[in-house]
């Protein structure tokens, strides 16, 4: 007969329901998706995947940092009446950086 051990672990709702959801299209469990990732964590001497940081191009970092200065609210975001101003805007920047008329 084959012992089995306990293993607690936390993890917000949101991951866990998400986790199950994709996991259940394989037919299997967390614990079994817990389990498959132990094993090939020993088999290989390591996490079974290449951990590193992101990196993203530099206009991606600026809107990021942007984001946060808003969401902080070091800085305003900008609003708009209607839609039709802000297209008015975003097709003046169109053209000024393509050089093309929208």
């Amino acid at each position: 007969m084959v012992k089995t051990a306990n293993l607690n672990i936390r993890i917000d709702p949101q991951t866990k329901q998400g986790a199950e959801q994709l996991f259940s299209t394989f037919g299997i469990t967390i614990s079994d998706a817990v389990n498959i990732f132990l094993r090939q964590s020993l088999m290989v001497g390591g996490l079974p995947f290449e951990m590193k940081q992101p990196r993203y191009n530099a206009e991606t970092e600026a809107a990021m940092r942007e984001a946060r200065e808003i969401m902080s609210g070091r800085k305003a975001a900008k609003g708009y009446s209607n839609v039709d101003e802000l297209f008015a805007e975003l097709d003046a920047e169109y053209e000024a950086e393509s050089g093309k008329k929208c």
